[in-house]
C-alpha cells in the first residue's frame, strides 16, 4: 500500500470516526493492512467482526454501515464519477449539472451537486479549500436548493441531509463543521439547517398554510421520536455504556458490595489513596449505574457512592460512562479554543450585540488583571450566556463568603446542577459548591474549572436534562469543549410533541460564524 493509498484509506476512516484517537486509527490502518486491505474499494469486503479487535462494536458498525453506503453512491454515481474534475478528498460527486427533473422516488440517490452552476470565484475558494464568504455561501445554498425543488417539490429533511453529505465529501476543508479543526457533530448540520431554511422559503411563497400543516407524510422529519421514547433518549444521550445489562465476569454481588463498603470508609479518610478510589469506582461501575438507572433518591446515592460526587469519582465514572476524559479533555479543547472563543466574543459579537458588548464591559472590570486559564474559563461562560441570553442564575448562584453548606437557602437554588459562589463573583472566589436538585452534593470544590466539570458531569452521570434556559450554553459546551457530539437525539429537556433538531440551531450559527472568523482561509 502506498503513501497515498494509505492517506486515503486514513480519511475515509476519519470522516466517520472524526473523534478517533491517532493511536486508534493508527492500529486500525494495520489492522486492515493485515486483512489485505490495499484501496478504499476492499472496504466493500470487510465485516463488522474483522474491526472488533480495534474498535468498539458500535464504532465497527457505523465504520462498516457508512462504506457499504459509500458503495452503494459510487455504484450508482459511476457515470459521473468518471466525467468528474478529480477531487482528493472524494470523487462521488460530479462537476456536471444535474437533470431538471426525476420521477424516480429515490431522487436523492442519483442527484448530482450543480457545482458548474456556481459562480466562478465559489468554486475558485472550494478547490483551494478555503471556507466561502457567508455571500457566496448563501449563493451556494440557493443554486442547489434550486435544483432539489427541480427534482423534488418539497424535499424531506431527510433529502437535505443526504444532499448536505455529498457536499461536504466533496469539499470537507471549505464546507464541514469545525472549530479549531474539530468536526461538530456529523460536520453537515450546518448546511442541512441552511437547505432546509432556503426550501421553507421558497415553498411559502407558493405553498397554501393549510397544507404546510399537514402531518403523517412519508417524508416527516426522521429525528421527530414519541414523548415516551424521548425521556430514555435524553437519558443516554452521549453515553456508550449507560446499562450494563451483566456484571463484570470477575465480579460476583458480594465483591460489589465489599468494594462498596469499602469506598464509604475511604471517603472518611482525609489521606486515601486516589488509585485505590479509582480503581474501586471502576470495578463498582456496574453497580453505581443500575442504582442511578432504577431512580434511587439523591441522599441515598450522596450516602452509598459518596465519591461519585467528588472529582476523583466522577471523572472514573463519566468516563466509563461517555468514554470521554471529564476535566482532561475540557481543559485540552479551553487550551485549543478557548482564546479564539473569547477573541471572537469581544470582537465580532460584541459588535453586533449590545448585550455581549455589556457583558464583555462588566466582566472587564470583575476580572481587572486576573490571568490565567481558570480566569479564561469564567469569561467564556459569562459569555456564552450572554450571547444566547440565557439566565445566569441558573448556572451560577452566589452565597456569602463566609457560607457554609448547611446554611445555602436551598429554596433558592435551581433543581439541575448548579455551581455554588462564594461572594458576589466567581472571579473574586477561592472556593465553590455543587448543588443537585436543590441540595449540596459538594461543598468543598477548590477551583472554577473542577467546578465546571463536576456541574456538566453531574448531568450524564445522574440522567439529568439540560433545562430550556440553560440549552445552547450546555449543548455548546458539550460539543466544542467536553466533545460529545452525538448525530441524533437530545438531552434538552422537551414539551410534549414538540419536534427536536440533531443540533440546536443556535449552536450551529455560533459554530458557523467561529468557523468563519479568522479560522480558515476565506475568498
Amino acid at each position: 500500500m502506498d503513501d497515498a493509498e494509505q492517506s486515503n484509506i486514513r480519511s475515509a476512516i476519519t470522516r466517520v470516526l472524526p473523534d478517533l484517537p491517532a493511536s486508534i486509527l493508527d492500529m486500525l490502518v494495520e489492522t486492515l493492512q493485515s486483512l489485505g486491505v490495499e484501496t478504499t474499494d476492499d472496504f466493500d469486503f470487510i465485516q463488522e467482526a474483522d474491526l472488533l479487535s480495534t474498535l468498539r462494536p458500535v464504532q465497527a458498525r457505523r465504520l462498516v454501515a457508512a462504506w457499504k453506503q459509500t458503495t452503494q453512491t459510487n455504484q450508482s454515481h459511476s457515470q459521473s464519477v468518471l466525467s468528474s474534475p478529480s477531487s482528493s478528498t472524494c470523487s462521488s460527486f460530479s462537476l456536471s449539472p444535474s437533470p431538471t427533473h426525476w420521477i424516480t422516488a429515490d431522487w436523492v440517490d442519483s442527484f448530482q451537486i450543480p457545482w458548474t452552476k456556481c459562480p466562478e470565484d465559489l468554486i475558485q475558494c472550494l478547490e483551494r479549500g478555503k471556507r466561502p464568504s457567508p455571500r457566496l455561501r448563501r449563493e451556494m445554498i440557493r443554486i442547489v436548493v434550486s435544483e432539489m425543488v427541480s427534482a423534488c417539490a418539497s424535499p424531506s429533511k431527510k433529502a437535505s441531509t443526504e444532499v448536505a453529505k455529498k457536499m461536504v465529501a466533496k469539499y470537507p476543508q471549505s464546507l464541514q463543521d469545525v472549530i479549531a479543526g474539530d468536526v461538530v457533530g456529523a460536520g453537515y448540520h450546518s448546511l442541512v439547517k441552511q437547505l432546509q431554511a432556503r426550501i421553507e422559503n421558497v415553498k411559502r411563497s407558493s405553498a397554501p398554510r393549510i397544507m404546510k400543516r399537514k402531518r403523517g407524510s412519508d417524508e416527516c422529519d426522521t429525528d421527530e421520536i414519541t414523548a415516551e421514547q424521548r425521556a430514555a433518549v435524553q437519558d443516554t444521550y452521549g453515553c456508550i455504556k449507560w446499562d450494563m445489562k451483566f456484571m463484570p465476569v470477575s465480579e460476583t454481588p458480594e465483591s460489589q458490595q465489599e468494594k462498596k463498603d469499602k469506598l464509604k470508609v475511604l471517603s472518611e479518610q482525609t489521606n486515601f489513596s486516589p488509585d485505590e478510589v479509582e480503581t474501586l469506582m471502576k470495578c463498582t461501575y456496574y453497580s453505581q449505574r443500575k442504582e442511578i438507572n432504577k431512580g434511587t433518591d439523591l441522599q441515598s446515592l450522596m450516602e452509598e457512592w459518596p465519591f461519585l460526587f467528588q472529582e476523583i469519582g466522577m471523572t472514573v465514572h463519566f468516563q466509563e460512562l461517555t468514554g470521554v476524559s471529564l476535566k482532561e479533555t475540557f481543559l485540552t479543547n479551553v487550551e485549543k479554543k478557548g482564546k479564539r472563543l473569547l477573541d471572537f466574543m469581544r470582537t465580532i459579537c460584541a459588535d453586533k450585540s449590545k448585550r455581549v458588548l455589556q457583558a464583555v464591559t462588566k466582566l472587564e472590570i470583575l476580572r481587572g488583571q486576573l490571568e490565567g486559564c481558570s480566569e479564561d474559563v469564567k469569561d467564556m461562560v459569562l459569555l456564552l450566556l450572554a450571547y444566547f441570553n440565557e439566565k445566569e442564575e441558573n448556572l451560577l448562584h452566589y452565597v456569602e463568603e463566609t457560607c457554609l453548606a448547611k446554611e445555602v437557602q436551598v429554596e433558592s437554588l435551581p433543581v439541575t446542577p448548579c455551581i455554588i459562589v462564594y461572594g458576589t463573583s466567581c472571579y473574586a472566589s477561592r472556593q465553590f459548591m455543587l448543588s443537585v436538585d436543590g441540595k449540596v452534593v459538594n461543598d468543598h470544590i477548590p477551583t472554577f474549572i473542577s467546578a465546571m466539570c463536576l456541574m456538566f458531569g453531574a448531568y450524564y452521570c445522574l440522567n439529568i436534562h439540560y433545562p430550556v434556559d440553560l440549552g445552547s450554553t450546555l449543548e455548546f459546551l458539550q460539543r466544542c469543549f467536553f466533545m460529545i457530539n452525538p448525530e441524533k437525539g437530545t438531552k434538552v429537556e422537551t414539551k410534549k410533541n414538540k419536534k427536536q433538531l440533531s443540533v440546536n440551531p443556535r449552536v450551529l450559527t455560533l459554530i458557523a460564524d467561529l468557523s468563519n472568523h479568522d479560522w480558515r482561509g476565506t475568498c
